[in-house]
């Protein structure tokens, strides 16, 4: 597949008909096919090193810290104690450096099922895969679905950290995915995934929804602003199976010290709370 044409790449998909979004590449770093999708990593003349996956923008150097930090972060403080957290996919490395950061996390398990992904980004996004190299990580490449089959009540949090609904990323998105999840967590668990743009396909964050709730009893959608992805906004699907806890109201807050030394960048204890602000169509649409 060629993806960069006359120095510049091109994000052009299905799941967004009519609109892409370019960046000029400086130099490609590396390019392959895994088992599971097609892999190219690049410097780009603005952003920093890009990763991509089956044409789709993971990751920017420039603003990726904006998705890991709110994927992560929001469930995490949220929990009033998450030891033991659980990562399905994630494998540039990112979510697994910012789980890492919080104080009251002990262990952390990932579950990637693309060694070649890791392994690229070990090399070409060091700033995001120095997440491996916590101890308190372990990494398992495998099937995210397989591991959670064998592997009940056991997590605190789990963060989905997927691509978009195409190619091995599909099966994340679906009803029994939910249920998967929550047999995983332990009583007051929470779950993050990412939950796609309201401006592009709002009607596909509405079914995604609907089949989370019919696992978990509180089910909200927050977001925030990443420039480099589909519309420069992303959101995140936040669950839990304890209708008491209130997912907007973080229980554990970083101090402005805390945020300085583990150089979190975009999100902070008000951000937790306003990312569940919602525009009116998209509560409308969400509450039909």
């Amino acid at each position: 597949m060629d993806l960069v044409k006359n120095g510049w790449f091109s994000e052009i998909s299905d799941l967004w008909p009519g609109q892409c979004f370019s960046l000029k590449v400086k130099e490609i770093l590396y390019q392959d096919k895994s088992d599971y999708q097609d892999i190219l990593i690049f410097e780009s003349t603005n952003n920093g090193t890009a990763l991509i996956l089956d044409g789709i923008i993971q990751c920017t150097q420039k603003d990726e810290f904006s998705y890991q930090e709110m994927i992560t972060f929001i469930p995490l403080c949220n929990h009033a104690n998450p030891e033991r957290v659980l990562i399905v996919g994630g494998g540039d490395g990112g979510v697994a450096r910012e789980v890492q950061k919080h104080p009251l996390v002990k262990e952390i398990i990932q579950v990637e099922i693309d060694e070649k992904v890791v392994n690229a980004s070990k090399k070409h996004l060091p700033f995001m895969a120095k997440g491996f190299n916590s101890p308190k990580v372990t990494l398992n490449i495998c099937d995210g679905f397989e591991y959670m089959k064998n592997h009940k009540n056991e997590f605190d949090v789990i963060i989905t950290d997927s691509s978009d609904p195409i190619g091995p990323a599909v099966n994340l998105f679906t009803e029994s995915y939910y249920k998967l999840l929550k047999e995983a967590l332990r009583p007051k668990g929470v779950i993050s995934c990412q939950a796609g743009t309201v401006w592009t396909d709002l009607p596909h964050v509405k079914q995604t929804i609907c089949h989370c709730k019919k696992y978990f009893k509180s089910v909200k959608y927050a977001y925030s602003s990443v420039p480099s992805y589909t519309d420069g906004q992303i959101g995140y699907l936040v669950a839990t199976v304890d209708d008491t806890n209130d997912l907007k109201k973080p229980n554990f807050i970083f101090t402005d010290k805390q945020l300085e030394e583990l150089n979190i960048k975009y999100y902070s204890d008000e951000i937790h709370s306003a990312a569940f602000v919602l525009p009116n169509f998209v509560k409308r649409h969400l509450s039909k």
